[in-house]
């Protein structure tokens, strides 16, 4: 699976675990997670926006189902989903952008569906040069926010600061059950 810090390894198990259904991972990249996630025993498919991403992961987990597509547009049906990870994917969506992403999100996931979104924390909403494509750093707070906003409850925050390297922080969320 390359290079990933045990804390993300275990954070994402452990949300894993608590999700029933099918997944989705969005931002999938070349399928790393998605195939962690199918290693646990998971129903799950990758999407990503990046044709040659979708391809190299196609070759690389034969077995599992990806597609290209964007976080904004899920072919999923409303509430079919039981989990969606979004792990610092959606860090490549600007603040004026994230919002039609989240609300995504919730609309696919089912009452009690969780979502689990990875990305750079930081103090302040700024951008920054990335690897692949611009970059977001969010607070936690305003992150969440955002997510409830989407209709999603906060149920998890965690953040963690290694020397020498940028602030990581996950949420996990969920969509409320019906009544």
């Amino acid at each position: 699976m390359g290079v990933v810090h045990p804390e993300d390894r275990a954070t994402v198990a452990r949300w894993a675990g608590s999700v029933d259904g099918r997944v989705l991972d969005v931002g999938c990249g070349p399928g790393h997670w998605t195939g962690f996630l199918a290693g646990a025993g998971l129903d799950v498919a990758g999407v990503d926006p990046v044709p040659a991403f979708v391809e190299h992961a196609r070759r690389t987990y034969p077995g599992l189902s990806f597609e290209v597509g964007a976080a904004e547009h899920l072919h999923d049906d409303e509430g079919s989903l039981g989990g969606v990870l979004a792990w610092y994917s959606l860090v490549h969506h600007a603040p004026e952008a994230i919002d039609a992403a989240l609300r995504e999100v919730a609309r696919v996931l089912r009452p009690g569906g969780r979502l689990l979104v990875g990305f750079f924390e930081g103090p302040v909403t700024t951008s920054f040069d990335h690897a692949v494509v611009t970059a977001w750093r969010w607070p936690v707070d305003e992150l969440a926010g955002r997510l409830v906003a989407a209709g999603l409850t906060v149920l998890e925050t965690t953040t963690r600061s290694t020397p020498g390297s940028r602030p990581h922080a996950a949420i996990v969320a969920e969509r409320p059950l019906a009544g």
